[in-house]
């Protein structure tokens, strides 16, 4: 890997790019152009990745966005990466099943992987990482 940015992708910025009509939509699209064109290394958790497809094809009820966003994680050079027991016992220590019900398991994943990779930034709009003392990436620009 090169000196180039270390990001991790929250779920959030999937569904974000993903329906046009998210608030973060077009935020979403501008800035991952930017860390396109700045070369970033980012990388998706496995669980991230499930998350959002499982958020579009519940929450949206869109099947077929659904399907095509999977198809963009099968079918491309992203970077996955995958989740084991060491990740899960390090986000456990983070999570709080009493604290906001938008702070999930899920979220701690990013979380762990951001401090395990040492990434510059997590690209996401959820507040709570900050709060951990991450960057989120519209704070790099």
């Amino acid at each position: 890997m090169n000196n180039s940015l270390i990001i991790i992708a929250d779920a959030d910025a999937i569904v974000a790019q993903a329906i046009a009509s998210d608030s973060n939509h077009h935020s979403t699209l501008i800035l991952g152009q930017k860390l396109e064109k700045l070369r970033a290394h980012v990388i998706f958790p496995a669980t991230a990745i499930t998350e959002a497809i499982t958020t579009l094809q519940r929450k949206f009820s869109d099947p077929h966005l659904a399907a095509a966003t999977l198809e963009v994680f099968t079918d491309s050079d992203i970077v996955i990466e995958n989740v084991d027991q060491e990740i899960i016992r390090e986000a456990k220590k983070l999570f709080d099943p009493k604290a906001s019900k938008k702070n999930t398991l899920f979220d701690c994943i990013v979380a762990t992987m951001a401090k395990t990779h040492r990434a510059d930034a997590i690209f996401s709009f959820d507040e709570w990482y900050t709060k951990l003392g991450f960057k989120l990436v519209s704070d790099l620009f």
